[in-house]
């Protein structure tokens, strides 16, 4: 049988090292605008500076309603928005009535082969307040890019794909499916573990 040790003992004698909690500065948080979300995940909201990957089985299921507070909220504080290559035309009087400032928000056309260099250089600027793409093709490698770009322009980054890509691994900080009964899946979240339980989506759809 393996020695018995005295935990309380060797945090005393500083044999081994106790980790503190991590403070996240108030100022630095982004809350999702959606409470139920928001009290599943570690750090209370979007993280900060990061790549959040929003996997969807099909267009229009509300990922876009899932994001209109946050945009909502950093547009009217005169923060960019950029969206790029989005699929379809932004309709700005839904956008406008979701409260997001039309004014500070961009829309770069780019071909596919484009588009994920597009994203990147918008990430690392350090103008833009979020960045939203929809890449199509894009690997471990590419992702990767998108997340130490969003660290470099402290920026959040938010990649819409295929919630068939759920099953691949990802660097992104947080990874958030959308169900089709309405639900939310937290599959990956920096800071602690993924909820176990779906989360119901109380927002308006799309």
């Amino acid at each position: 049988m393996g020695a018995v040790f005295n935990l309380e003992a060797l945090l005393d004698a500083r044999t081994v090292w106790r980790g503190q909690p991590q403070h996240v500065p108030a100022s630095a948080l982004h809350p999702t605008g959606h409470a139920l979300l928001d009290a599943s995940l570690p750090l209370g909201g979007w993280p900060q500076a990061a790549l959040t990957e929003l996997l969807v089985p099909l267009d229009g299921m509300g990922e876009l309603a899932l994001l209109f507070p946050t945009l909502a909220r950093l547009t009217q504080a005169g923060d960019r928005v950029t969206l790029v290559a989005p699929p379809y035309r932004v309709h700005a009087p839904g956008w406008h009535h979701a409260g997001i400032d039309l004014n500070q928000l961009q829309v770069i056309k780019a071909a596919p082969r484009d588009a994920l260099w597009a994203t990147e250089q918008c990430l690392r600027s350090g103008a833009c307040a979020a960045v939203l793409c929809w890449p199509h093709q894009a690997d471990d490698r590419a992702l990767r890019r998108l997340q130490v770009a969003a660290e470099t322009g402290q920026c959040l980054g938010f990649a819409f794909r295929d919630s068939r890509q759920a099953r691949n691994p990802s660097p992104a900080a947080l990874r958030v499916q959308v169900d089709t009964d309405y639900q939310l899946r937290v599959l990956k979240c920096r800071g602690g573990l993924a909820p176990a339980r779906p989360i119901p989506f109380a927002g308006t759809w799309q």
